[in-house]
């Protein structure tokens, strides 16, 4: 496999679109913990609602980076529903996501959190800091559920070697 393919072109293979997405994820990351952190240490907004606009900013972008990047080849050709579908997965991971913040929260939905409560992390963080540990735990499990359902879900995978004898096939069928 050539370095070449693992950035530029087209691909079906799950290995590249992994590769690729987690450039992606990468970069909705950051712009979903900026958003978090900015929210929430200038506004004082709780981090449970913080990560909400975060996950918005984070969805968006990783939506049209990976729709034109990542996979290219959607299921359904309708854009409005394809990215119901990739926002409804995503709102999975944003569940998955809170369940994983609410034990790190000092002011979460259920109250403060018993991690920090029982004070985890001893002296290490400040336990007002504790949700960024929670959230970096969700990114990784909330980048495998999210990967995996968009990859089986909502694209197909199209075998590369067998694209142009299926446009042949297609062309001679016209011709005929």
């Amino acid at each position: 496999m050539k370095i070449k393919e693992w950035f530029i072109g087209d691909t079906s293979k799950t290995s590249v679109q992994f590769f690729r997405s987690l450039f992606v994820g990468g970069i909705a990351t950051v712009a979903d913990m900026l958003v978090l952190i900015l929210i929430r240490e200038l506004m004082h907004i709780p981090e449970g609602i913080a990560a909400i606009f975060g996950f918005i900013v984070g969805l968006a972008v990783n939506y049209i980076v990976s729709t034109y990047w990542v996979f290219a080849k959607a299921k359904v050709k309708n854009r409005i529903i394809d990215f119901i579908g990739f926002a409804v997965i995503g709102i999975i991971g944003l569940g998955l996501t809170q369940l994983i913040i609410e034990p790190f929260a000092i002011e979460g939905m259920f109250g403060t959190g018993f991690l920090v409560q029982w004070q985890i992390f001893g002296g290490l963080l400040p336990t007002d800091k504790y949700y960024i540990v929670g959230k970096i735990l969700a990114v990784v499990i909330v980048y495998m559920w999210n990967f995996f359902a968009r990859k089986f879900i909502l694209y197909r995978k199209v075998e590369e070697k067998d694209e142009p004898a299926k446009k042949k096939e297609k062309e001679d069928t016209k011709e005929a």
